[in-house]
């Protein structure tokens, strides 16, 4: 069955949506750069704001600089050539009330166009020209017959998004077109809905929200197509939510056992009560006969690692594998040695040593197996192997790591997207962990849990999502939160320079802090002088400091487009103290943990949005000193959202905060790249400002869903849902 608006496009004489123009038709420019190609999305194209031009003024009443909406007749057409030989067409109306004149510029045809006698209704601004009355930045429309209704002018006139080729004139016409050959418009939404939530008709709304007749009727269509999609989204949510868990069958997991048990003893530091409560979430999801679809958020240095490796030894221990997988190469490095750390107190080896030394090797299972010795202190010791498959790792050391992660020689594999491309295949993966989610698309994410059967999936972000978008763009995932911080952890001091005097402090400050034996991280957004556009290129920046500022101190640079061994080779020389400063992009804004650098220099800090700040101040503060985090501001004093956002920075540490600051200053478009997700973007509903109607549609579709899970007795919303989610339909009907 067709949706409300898909049948009406057939019924509108089947033909495309498009007028002639001088250039190509008006169809080829709306479906090249607006994506107009049917009715549906001609009226899905909102406007971006009204003007009210519903009041009309008599010419006597204009005041200089007023803006109003004249009704007058063509009293005299005049034309002539100006001083430059260029057309000059005036047309001087009147009302009974008084004389206004229109002037048209190199329009020559509007002569022909407002002959003597015709009716007019313009609007503009009223000007003085040589002493007589004009209207500025006018739109004027003929009026024909007695019952002419007004489409650009006296009423409040929308104002459509345009482009190069087509005029937001002509898309108020197209819209107003469309809708006056339109039927009345069915209801996608069932009849109760919309009355418990006091909504107006689909059909209402449709129409105002483009052409209201007043600031009440606008509100209503507003509120009624905010709730459309706001309940869509939620609709697919639950859809998919519902199908994953009732379809697929997955591991039940142990989530008791030696391998946990020998982490917790052995952990360096006590555990927080919230990565305490998180262990004992996951776990208890793990032990369910169904597969776990869990996101893991928790601020910068909230120990989610803790979290996920105590994950992975749950499916270690219960026979099957693990994976983890990072967004950049230093990530996966990251955390690879941070595992190793915490695994090394009870015979956990890196399987490459293992394997060049002929203890294990592939056809042998898993390390478990092989390591049958009984330990004469510990008894039967037990034992995990894991390996880093990144692209750093190469040649015969990577065709070991892929035999063992084949046989099932390997338990805990950490790596990048290397992990889903081909030639990787696990023996048995029941447990994908995905970290900093939001830097990879939705089918890199189904290609890692297309490894297994029907693993296990824990995300993980140390960006805090607010709670709009946990509800939506993350609602088919059950949130398990990291909201306390570690012991230890010391305070860093946020402070923005914008002075030469600030910045030349700040370097004292660094100066002193390599003084007292610690380090200090710069970051720059460019890596050289070509791609910098005004912003100081870590390249160029390393060379300024090294030879200007900090001669006498050893300075490194780090930047993406370095090989990786490069890479990790400089921030193995950072972490090991042989370099004082390291210059970088934000190559290094997640997972780099060096405890001994005390100070994040972050340069045009003004060109990074808040969750990026957020995640490079937490490179810091992660020993036992204090630490410093300097902005370096050179926006304009105009420029009032950068200056709000580095404020905030100032204000608190509180990423949850922050977070929710960070969608009300960008919007949910740029602010995780929910794009990538492949979910309906959301064209008037705002996360934001409409958590209150974000609750409510995500209410009614969850009961929707209850009742009729696979919408079997709502055809109608079926196929909204295939329509809406059209960029992500994988994603919505298989898991």
């Amino acid at each position: 069955m067709d949706s409300p608006i898909a049948a009406v496009d057939r019924q509108i004489a089947n033909r495309r949506v498009g007028m002639r123009t001088k250039g190509p038709l008006a169809h080829e420019v709306l479906a090249g750069s607006l994506e107009i190609r049917t009715v549906r999305d001609l009226l899905h194209h909102y406007p971006r704001r009204w003007i009210d031009r519903s009041q009309v003024a008599t010419i006597h009443d204009l005041r200089v600089g007023q803006s109003a909406t004249v009704i007058a007749r063509v009293k005299r057409v005049t034309k002539r050539l100006t001083r430059r030989r260029q057309s000059m067409v005036t047309v001087t109306l009147y009302d009974g009330s008084g004389y206004l004149d229109l002037a048209f510029f190199n329009q020559p045809w509007a002569a022909s166009l407002y002959k003597e006698g015709s009716e007019l209704a313009v609007s503009g601004v009223a000007t003085l020209y040589r002493g007589r009355l004009q209207l500025a930045n006018q739109e004027v429309e003929l009026l024909r017959g007695e019952d002419a209704e007004t489409v650009h002018t006296g009423r409040i006139t929308p104002v459509h998004p345009a482009t190069e080729g087509i005029t937001t004139r002509t898309l108020r016409e197209l819209v107003f077109r469309a809708l006056s050959g339109l039927p009345r418009i069915p209801d996608p939404l069932p009849a109760a809905i919309v009355k418990a939530e006091h909504l107006t008709s689909y059909d209402e709304a449709v129409r105002k929200i483009h052409f209201p007749q007043s600031q009440e009727e606008l509100a209503a269509a507003r509120e009624r197509l905010k709730f459309d999609e706001l309940f869509t989204l939620e609709l697919g949510v639950a859809f998919r939510k519902h199908r994953v868990e009732a379809a697929e069958v997955g591991v039940e997991h142990s989530p008791e056992g030696p391998l946990v048990a020998r982490l917790l003893a052995t952990l360096p530091f006590e555990p927080t009560d919230a990565q305490r409560r998180a262990i004992r979430e996951i776990g208890e999801a793990m032990a369910r006969p169904r597969p776990m679809n869990a996101l893991l958020q928790g601020d910068v240095g909230s120990g989610k690692t803790v979290v996920a490796l105590h994950a992975a030894l749950v499916a270690i221990q219960s026979g099957h594998q693990a994976a983890i997988m990072a967004p950049t190469e230093v990530l996966a490095g990251q955390h690879f040695q941070s595992m190793a750390a915490l695994l090394g107190p009870f015979a956990a080896v890196p399987f490459l040593e293992m394997a060049k030394a002929g203890v294990v090797a592939p056809g042998q299972g898993t390390l478990l197996d092989a390591l049958s010795e009984p330990d004469p202190d510990d008894g039967d010791r037990p034992a995990v192997t894991y390996a880093l498959l990144a692209a750093a790792v190469t040649g015969k050391d990577r065709a070991r790591i892929l035999a063992g992660v084949a046989d099932g020689a390997v338990d805990l594999v950490v790596g990048t997207h290397a992990l889903v491309q081909e030639g990787v295949e696990f023996r048995d993966l029941s447990l994908a962990v995905i970290d900093e989610q939001h830097r990879f698309g939705v089918h890199q994410r189904m290609a890692l849990k297309g490894k297994g059967g029907s693993p296990d999936v824990l995300i993980m972000t140390a960006t805090p999502i607010p709670r709009t978008l946990a509800l939506t763009y993350y609602g088919d995932l059950d949130v398990v939160v990291l909201d306390e911080m570690p012991q230890g952890r010391q305070p860093i001091e946020t402070r923005i320079a914008r002075t030469a005097g600030e910045r030349r402090r700040a370097y004292e400050l660094i100066r002193a802090e390599v003084g007292a034996g610690r380090q200090a991280f710069v970051v720059c957004a460019a890596i050289d002088e070509a791609n910098r556009s005004e912003v100081k290129a870590a390249e160029a920046e390393a060379e300024r400091l090294a030879a200007e500022v900090f001669p006498d101190l050893s300075v490194d640079v780090l930047h993406g487009r370095m090989r990786p061994a490069e890479k990790e080779r400089r921030m193995q020389e950072f972490r090991s103290g042989r370099s004082h400063l390291l210059i970088s992009t934000t190559v290094i804004e997640v997972g780099v943990d060096v405890p001994n650098a005390t100070v994040m220099l972050v340069e045009n800090a003004e060109r990074f949005g808040l969750a990026q700040l957020h995640q490079l101040r937490g490179r810091i503060g992660r020993g036992e000193h204090r630490s410093f985090c300097i902005l370096f501001d050179e926006s304009k004093r105009d420029n009032l959202e950068a200056r709000a956002r580095l404020d905030a920075m100032v204000r608190t540490m509180d990423g949850f905060e922050l977070a929710d600051e960070d969608l009300r200053l960008r919007g949910e478009g740029t602010l995780f790249d929910v794009r990538q997700s492949g979910m309906p973007d959301l064209k008037l509903a705002r996360l934001a400002e409409d958590i209150d109607l974000v609750k409510r549609a995500r209410a009614r579709a969850f009961a929707v869903i209850g009742e009729d899970p696979e919408l079997e007795r709502q055809a109608t919303l079926l196929d909204e849902l295939r329509s809406r989610f059209e960029r992500s339909i994988d994603w919505l009907f298989h898991s």
